[in-house]
């Protein structure tokens, strides 16, 4: 820590302090800031112009005095301690404890900003992760290494899904490295981060999960910080302890209007919609955080969650972080209103990594054929829709109808499952085959002739209580 000390400032803006004639600092330089009154607030540099530093206070401006702050920099940017303490903790959106445990003892501190990956060392992700929910798994599949988004809409149910992610989630092949889950929280109400609390308690997973909590009241410096945090703990856990992570961040669409505000606050000049015209290039500095490494163990698996403002899937957040990540799962609002949950919308969500890390060795060897034909029927079900509304559904061709019937039952059993509902590769794989089955032979072309003779099962009508 410099031994150098500051007084005064030269002006406040908001959350920011204006410092003149300031010497060898550096950009994201944590100081510490003492009040007139003795007590300190923590600072961190956020723009430099020559000699003059525009820093953001974390707890707030209010009681500052221009004559008698005193600034001390300390040298160093924003570090996280990090131990295996982590597990089981929860965490402010800044990092600190907030479940009255204490301190944690670290084994050492990690920059939040994190170090880029050599792209060469980089390994390829294979194998998934088992969610336990049919729409994902058999789907769009997460794979281990990947970054997959979910795309909300504002009162869609992500955060249930969000928790019933955490509580499944596991690897799904028999393996000696540990899988935990790091959960970063971003603007949320108290009653919310409550209930994530409540639940990840009550079913017993929360010693394997790591929380940071960054609430709707708490200063948005904070906000910008959060994800950086909960990232460097899980890179320090999965790299260092050589653990598999899965990373669930909800809301980026917080944390995107908080760097939104914090820009304007600073008289940068506005992109789209108002936003910075760095918002690309700062989500990717958070998203391409996830991966594996050559040679070592670990894995850092990311699930965004983001609510489309409008529900609009052009708008700047979802758009952009559609360019940098591997795919996206689309929750939708007409399914939300018609009572299925979760709302997942089949056709505009995918996984582009998912070809690796299924069939053989990985899910089942069928698994391929089953998600290619399930998406190829459920298009024909939309087709078949759009005609009844225009000419009636008893007019429909007898193949027209039986796509009808085989769209209702996909959306009632397949893509609606109950909150606690966990099913197994297997049982998605097996219901998929029950639900195709109600087609004929002849229309399901996207699978071979030997995997159909194997599964195709004749009773399925039954099994649905449908009398022929």
């Amino acid at each position: 820590m410099s031994s150098l000390q500051y007084l005064g400032l030269h002006s406040i803006r908001g959350s920011l302090v204006v410092l003149d004639h300031v010497e060898g600092i550096q950009y994201d330089e944590m100081a510490r800031i003492v009040l007139e009154d003795g007590t300190e607030r923590t600072g961190r540099v956020a723009m430099l112009e020559g000699d003059r530093a525009i820093l953001q206070v974390f707890e707030g401006t209010s009681g500052l005095s221009l004559h008698n702050t005193k600034t001390q920099f300390t040298g160093r940017p924003m570090e996280l301690p990090l131990s295996e303490e982590l597990l089981g903790r929860v965490f402010n959106g800044a990092g600190r404890p907030a479940d009255g445990l204490g301190e944690i003892f670290p084994e050492q501190f990690a920059d939040i900003n994190g170090l880029p990956l050599n792209p060469v060392s980089r390994h390829y992700p294979r194998n998934f992760i088992q969610t336990g929910i049919s729409a994902i798994d058999c789907l769009t599949t997460l794979i281990r290494g990947q970054k997959l988004p979910i795309f909300s809409g504002t009162g869609l149910s992500h955060n249930k899904l969000a928790v019933q992610i955490v509580q499944q989630a596991k690897i799904a092949q028999e393996t000696d490295t540990p899988f935990a889950v790091v959960f970063a929280a971003m603007g949320i109400q108290n009653d919310v981060a409550e209930s994530f609390r409540r639940s990840f308690a009550e079913s017993g997973v929360l010693q394997n999960v790591v929380m940071f909590l960054n609430l709707a009241n708490d200063p948005i410096i904070e906000r910008i910080i959060t994800p950086r945090c909960a990232l460097t703990a899980a890179e320090y856990l999965a790299y260092e302890k050589h653990m598999h992570i899965l990373v669930v961040m909800t809301d980026m669409t917080a944390y995107a209007e908080a760097l939104r505000e914090f820009s304007s606050s600073k008289g940068e000049i506005p992109g789209r919609k108002g936003f910075p015209g760095y918002l690309y290039s700062d989500l990717a500095s958070l998203y391409e955080r996830a991966g594996m490494i050559e040679g070592v163990e670990g894995s850092v698996t990311q699930l965004p969650i983001l609510t489309m403002p409008n529900d609009d899937i052009t708008h700047p957040i979802p758009d952009l972080t559609g360019y940098i990540t591997e795919g996206q799962i689309v929750l939708d609002r007409g399914l939300e209103q018609s009572g299925i949950y979760p709302p997942i919308s089949v056709l505009p969500s995918l996984s582009r990594l998912m070809k690796d890390g299924i069939g053989a060795g990985y899910t089942r060897e069928d698994h391929a054929a089953v998600s290619n034909q399930l998406f190829a029927a459920y298009a024909q079900v939309q087709d078949a829709r759009s005609l009844a509304s225009v000419i009636g559904e008893e007019e429909l061709s007898a193949l027209d109808r039986r796509y009808m019937t085989f769209g209702r039952l996909f959306e009632q059993h397949f893509v609606a499952q109950g909150e606690h509902e966990e099913r197994s590769i297997a049982q998605t794989l097996d219901l998929g085959w029950k639900l195709l089955s109600l087609l004929p032979k002849s229309a399901l072309d996207r699978v071979d002739h030997a995997l159909l003779e194997q599964h195709y099962d004749p009773t399925a009508a039954e099994y649905f209580g449908i009398k022929e």
